[in-house]
């Protein structure tokens, strides 16, 4: 027998989830399938030996538009980074920290010497319209939206400064070759100024947990959709071991999937994915003290990493009590060798000072499809309709970065509900 519906959202990601919510909220009839064996899309927690460990190392920025709207990120019990990095020099461990929120770095801030006069005044030229355009501006066709490189090249940033500035948005955006829409790198600078990103106390995964427990039906994990088509003024989904009606389908998985199930073939219709190689280490005493993503900003970088972080010095709650959690993150790029965990422990020894010989691995997460591309230029909305009764929404579809999961999740159930929105 078939079941039927008013609306299936097929993903259970951020996107797929906000959808289905205030769709719910409209009245009407929804059900969310999953095709893995649990929520969140791309965002995982695990529990290992005492250790919370992410499926790629990733923060939640409070000050995302979307966030303040449709989160209750007291509730997640956020615990923030330092508002700053730490920078490995030839000389040492460095630090660049925000003078107002980290009054007490100031002094390490000053003497570390990496933002001489004429870099920093190239920043500011670069930074400087990041705080004029905010993320619910329209991108027309008249905007001269450039790769980050080329924009730091325009404005002039050189020396060591614009490596720490090529090594945090490394490690933000997934690439080292300054491919990314400037546009898109200034909306995450705003959003970095704005707010200080942190972790749930329950890890990242308490994100699309808190998302999820307001549906009325729970979502159905193991369900992998494998066809949508018209039939008979509906749409008919086939499913594994499951068949639905609905009268509308919101396709809310990654490009690749979502091709051939919106619009029935698998050409090329979205963009390619960014991947990020993570490893958790756990250390009897932390390498550092300081609760700031540190970065290696020598000129002949030591290792693969684009950043590592003492996670337990930010979010306690992600260490067992004695115990201290390291992360790092390194690209997976292809037809690039993987950095194995030896050259990724010592590469994080070398940017602490330290020696890491008694870490122990406590996860090694490869994560091919971590962040979709986003290229020059910006185009944040994308409509939501692709086939008749059948909408797309996702990351993919608007920025890349949990303000636009939520906000293309808004964007699709609007579209369902208004026929004029599309």
């Amino acid at each position: 027998m078939t079941d039927s519906c008013e609306v299936l959202v097929v993903g259970a990601g951020l996107a797929g989830l906000q959808c289905a919510r205030e769709l719910q909220a409209a009245g009407r009839d929804v059900q969310v399938w999953e095709a893995a064996d649990d929520i969140g899309g791309r965002i995982r927690t695990e529990q290992m030996d005492g250790f919370l460990v992410d499926r790629g190392f990733q923060v939640l920025n409070p000050a995302y538009p979307a966030v303040r709207r449709w989160v209750d990120v007291g509730a997640l019990e956020l615990q923030p980074f330092g508002a700053g990095l730490g920078v490995r020099r030839d000389d040492g461990l460095a630090v660049l920290a925000h003078p107002l929120r980290e009054p007490q770095l100031i002094a390490r801030t000053l003497g570390s010497g990496i933002a001489k006069p004429g870099d920093a005044a190239a920043l500011l030229r670069w930074a400087a319209p990041a705080f004029i355009r905010s993320w619910g501006h329209s991108f027309d066709a008249g905007d001269r939206d450039v790769t980050l490189r080329q924009a730091l090249d325009d404005a002039r940033l050189t020396g060591e400064l614009r490596r720490v500035v090529g090594q945090f948005f490394a490690g933000v955006l997934l690439e080292d070759d300054g491919s990314t829409s400037n546009d898109f790198a200034r909306l995450l600078l705003r959003t970095f100024a704005l707010g200080v990103p942190g972790m749930p106390r329950l890890g990242m995964q308490a994100l699309p947990r808190q998302l999820a427990a307001s549906l009325a039906t729970p979502v159905r994990t193991g369900t992998r959709v494998e066809s949508v088509r018209s039939e008979g003024g509906s749409m008919l989904v086939r499913a594994s071991g499951a068949e639905l009606r609905a009268e509308q389908v919101v396709v809310a998985t990654d490009p690749a999937s979502a091709e051939p199930l919106a619009r029935g073939n698998h050409s090329a219709g979205g963009p390619a994915m960014k991947g990020v190689l993570t490893h958790w280490f756990a250390a009897a005493e932390p390498p550092s003290r300081l609760n700031l993503l540190c970065v290696d900003a020598r000129e002949r970088p030591a290792g693969p990493l684009v950043n590592t972080a003492v996670v337990s010095n930010a979010a306690p709650g992600y260490a067992p009590a004695g115990r201290h959690l390291v992360q790092t993150s390194a690209l997976l790029r292809p037809g690039r060798p993987v950095p194995g965990d030896d050259e990724v422990r010592r590469h994080a020894a070398d940017i602490y000072g330290t020696d890491a010989t008694g870490w122990e691995l406590v996860a090694r997460h490869e994560v091919p499809d971590a962040l979709p591309a986003q290229p020059p230029p910006l185009r944040p909305a994308r409509p939501a309709e692709v086939t008749p009764g059948v909408f797309v929404c996702g990351d993919h579809r608007s920025t890349a970065s949990i303000q636009g999961a939520l906000e293309s999740g808004h964007q699709a159930a609007q579209a369902v509900l208004r026929p004029d929105f599309r």
